[in-house]
């Protein structure tokens, strides 16, 4: 499993800085409850066909603790996990739930603190019938996520870092974090009014 501990203290925002649009999830996945941790762990995919859950139900009992579930879902009428799930998949060590898809007993979730970012909420349960391969390439949230990618989460977005590209990019957002706290609000109003202003100015705006 790959070391994603430098991660947890990385924003999203200065990831997506970093690596583009590409790697960052749209806003229909989101946090389905309030202040939810930041968190940032290795991918373990999973794909579900419409209205099927069964190999997000095997995944838990098969991610290794710290990794972060990611499920490709094939629709959103039918509930991918419940409570219990969440509960398993928490007590197995399983950092969150980042779901294309829809859960049910989200106030349980809520309670237990178990992070689920999704995109929404309905009381309906899938069936559990799909056989599919874990662990392979999936794409949630219009990102193409691979097995071992780090997946960096919180209320700023969704960022999957590409395996290949972890080390370089931990570098890169620690540089440029160091850099971005060493700047005084004052100096960065300058610096942007000068931006701006020059850009403006390419345009024919003198107001």
């Amino acid at each position: 499993m790959n070391d994603s501990s430098g991660f947890s203290t990385v924003s999203p925002t200065t990831l997506a800085d970093i690596l583009g649009r590409e790697q960052v999830m749209d806003i229909g996945v989101r946090p389905l409850w309030p202040t939810i941790p930041r968190v940032a762990g290795p991918a373990f995919t999973v794909r579900c066909p419409a209205g099927d859950n069964l190999m997000l139900h095997a995944a838990i009992h098969r991610a290794e603790p710290g990794s972060v579930i990611v499920v490709e879902s094939g629709d959103l009428d039918y509930a991918l996990a419940g409570g219990n799930v969440c509960a398993v998949a928490q007590r197995r060590g399983v950092a969150a739930f980042v779901l294309d898809g829809v859960i049910r007993d989200v106030a349980e979730a809520r309670e237990m603190g178990f992070p689920v970012f999704a995109r929404g909420v309905i009381p309906i349960p899938g069936t559990k019938s799909a056989v599919e391969p874990l662990n392979l390439p999936v794409r949630c949230g219009g990102v193409r996520v691979t097995p071992g990618d780090i997946v960096v989460a919180d209320e700023e977005g969704i960022v999957a870092v590409p395996r290949a590209r972890q080390k370089e990019v931990l570098r890169a957002a620690r540089a440029k974090e160091a850099e971005e706290a060493e700047e005084s609000l004052d100096a960065w109003e300058t610096a942007h009014r000068g931006r701006i202003d020059a850009i403006l100015g390419e345009f024919g705006f003198d107001y």
